[in-house]
Formats: C-alpha cells, sequence, structure tokens
C-alpha cells in the first residue's frame, strides 16, 4: 500500500523559506512520477512541481512558484523534497505530497491525474 507522508510546514515571513519532506513507501521510487499539490482557501487545487521518477526530469506547473521553489529527491530515504524560498502571502496553502501510478507513471498537470495522495501539510505565510 502506497504511503506518502509530508512534513516541513509551518509558519513564515513573507520572504522566509521552508522545506517540505515526502516520506514515500509501498512502491518503488524508480517506477512513478512523484511530486507536490496545493490548495489555497477558496481555491482550485494547483500542482506545483512533479519528478518523473523514470528519467528525473523535472517539471514546474505553477508559474508563480518557478525561480523560487525546487523539487528534488534522494533516492536512497525515499524521499522528495521541495524548496521553498521567497514565499508569499500567497504560497499559503495545504501542501499535499501526490504519486502517479500505473499504466501512466509520468509528471502530468492536473491534480485528478494523480491517485496517490499524502495528508497535506499547512503552509502560511504571514507576517
Amino acid at each position: 500500500q502506497v504511503q506518502l507522508v509530508e512534513s516541513g510546514g509551518g509558519l513564515v515571513q513573507p520572504g522566509g523559506s521552508l522545506r517540505l519532506s515526502c516520506a514515500a513507501s509501498g512502491f518503488t521510487l524508480e517506477d512513478y512520477a512523484i511530486g507536490w499539490t496545493r490548495q489555497a482557501p477558496g481555491k482550485a487545487r494547483e500542482v506545483v512541481s512533479c519528478i518523473n521518477t523514470i528519467d528525473s526530469t523535472t517539471y514546474y506547473y505553477a508559474t508563480s512558484t518557478k525561480g523560487r521553489f525546487t523539487i528534488s529527491r534522494d533516492n536512497a530515504k525515499n524521499t522528495v523534497y521541495l524548496q521553498m524560498n521567497s514565499l508569499k502571502p500567497e504560497d499559503t496553502a495545504i501542501y499535499y505530497c501526490v504519486a502517479r501510478t500505473g499504466r501512466l507513471p509520468w509528471c502530468a498537470s492536473g491534480s485528478d491525474d494523480y491517485n496517490n495522495w499524502g495528508q497535506g501539510t499547512q503552509v502560511t505565510v504571514s507576517s
């Protein structure tokens, strides 16, 4: 059974940084796409970033985060990270670790394309 467990969320001031972690278990990372989706209050879910673990290609879908967020992975630890710098109040959201498995195991821009979800971690950017 796939399990995705996020950590690292919290309260940070504008301009600050946070690193989210996602510990993955129950499947082999090399066979899946894995990344991060967020949902801000009153807004639709948005795929932020993803790694195609088959070839390590990374994707950044949320245009507002390009240049500020970096996704990475540690295969030995089965962990994926999202380094978030220069945080803004509009980055406030619940961040979910997501994975896409099965017949189409590569990154996609739609949150509904991911069939495995973590419980989410709250990120609040506020002074």
